[in-house]
């Protein structure tokens, strides 16, 4: 377990790149846990989701000077 927690860097690394496919973590010499990589998951381009379902009135900011006021933001 010591063994893990100062190496946990390097072999996370070594699992990311590939070099290891898993890593067993034993305390006591008794195997407890195992470090795998994770499926990795494309990421998808999220800006705009909900563009078009929404609509805000053309007054929304009207308010913002009283709002800053209150969080002691701007002029009072």
């Amino acid at each position: 377990m010591l063994e893990a927690k100062t190496r946990l860097s390097s072999l996370v690394d070594a699992i990311e790149k590939g070099h290891e496919s898993e890593v067993i973590i034993a305390r006591n010499g008794r195997p407890v846990a195992r470090l795998i990589a994770l499926e990795s998951v494309p990421t998808r381009h999220r800006i705009g989701i909900a563009g078009g379902q929404f609509v805000f009135p053309d007054d929304i900011d009207l308010d913002n000077p009283k709002i800053g006021q209150l969080f002691g933001v701007g002029p009072e």
